[in-house]
């Protein structure tokens, strides 16, 4: 009898199991762990795998030709729910939803035409806005630079927005952007983001957003070089005009190699919280580099899709997340608290209020 009952037993979790959603989820240029894009939607998989009980696979292509062959796989095994991450993964995605019609998948960052296919954007114009604006109250020069990684609409979304908010806080202000390449492989070259953040600082930029993927953290290790911008070096025509972190208790590291007439340099973040990145010195105690994140809530939008799958209510066709329902934002944590002050937090609420209410539209390019 004992015997029989655990053989019930087994047989009961097991088809359990079976019935388990199963999620497959392949990865855009940069790799899973790119502490930005990719990382966002692997982290709201993982909370559905913990929270929902669902099962999930992923699939990191070496070469984009692999692509189709991955999320095919996915379809052939049955999966429930098959995500492609990034605009580039659009054609593959909707070539197999078409062979599958039967199945359900997602598309981060672009529409696709299959009725199969949920379709999930952002207006990543409004929380650039934001953390542009952020920028231009904080920037000692008046000059802030913004990165961005392959040369797309997609991105000039980010672009515009930062430019439109820093003139919205100073119209004098001077917005310098420079693009990483024109190929996938813009968003995987530190190196070269990193040549560029230091062509903008000997234009005087003392503040730099890039929306650049893995090649964002070029950017950061360039500041995390450098630290500040000196007086000495400023072009002609560019002065330092504040001195907002003068009283912010400063690293030993960063008090020797920024002694005079300096001011410090910061990075914006994007996508994922990368707030934490700027603090070069392990202690939030001291003054962090990364002024905020523009966070772009791709670990939500995976989540909310994984969830209405589970709970029968999927919907093909483009979802998009803005300001209104926190589908995008800015980060304000323990690294950046000591950055930017009470008042400044109450500016930036009240021009988000403006965006939701539409009183303030945001270009998208």
């Amino acid at each position: 009898m004992k015997k029989i009952l655990t053989l019930a037993l087994a047989m009961t979790a097991t088809a359990a199991s079976a019935q388990a959603l199963r999620v497959g989820i392949a990865y855009d240029a940069g790799g899973k762990f790119d502490k930005s894009f990719n990382q966002s939607a692997y982290e709201g998989t993982q909370r559905a795998v913990k929270n929902l009980g669902v099962q999930s696979k992923d699939f990191e292509p070496s070469d984009p030709s692999q692509t189709v062959q991955g999320i095919r796989q996915f379809a052939n095994d049955g999966f429930d729910l098959t995500i492609g991450v990034g605009f580039a993964n659009n054609a593959s995605i909707s070539q197999v939803a078409k062979e599958n019609p039967d199945l359900f998948f997602g598309l981060i960052d672009d529409v696709s035409a299959e009725k199969n296919v949920a379709s999930l954007v952002f207006q990543e114009e409004q929380g650039s806005y934001l953390v542009g604006y952020l920028a231009a109250m904080n920037s000692a020069t008046g000059v802030v630079g913004f990165v961005g990684g392959m040369d797309i609409p997609l991105i000039h979304k980010f672009e515009a927005g930062f430019a439109a908010g820093a003139k919205a806080a100073n119209a004098k202000v001077k917005v310098i952007a420079q693009y990483v390449g024109t190929t996938p492989d813009a968003w995987n070259n530190p190196g070269k983001a990193k040549e560029i953040a230091g062509s903008m600082r000997a234009k005087g930029a003392d503040i730099i957003f890039a929306a650049a993927g893995a090649s964002g953290n070029g950017v950061i290790d360039y500041i995390k070089q450098t630290q500040c911008i000196k007086a000495a070096n400023l072009p002609s025509g560019v002065k330092f005009n504040s001195n907002n972190f003068a009283n912010v208790k400063k690293s030993a590291a960063y008090t020797k190699a920024c002694a005079g007439n300096t001011r410090p340099m910061f990075f914006i973040g994007v996508d994922s919280n990368q707030n934490y990145l700027g603090d070069f010195d392990k202690n939030p105690a001291t003054m962090n580099h990364g002024l905020t994140s523009m966070l772009k809530r791709v670990d939500n939008a995976v989540y909310a899709l994984i969830q209405d799958v589970k709970n029968n209510k999927f919907k093909g066709g483009e979802r998009r997340f803005g300001l209104k329902d926190a589908g995008v934002g800015y980060a304000v944590d323990q690294y950046n608290k000591a950055l930017i002050s009470s008042a400044q937090v109450a500016k930036v609420e009240a021009v988000k209020a403006k965006i939701i209410s539409g009183a303030i539209k945001v270009p998208t390019k």
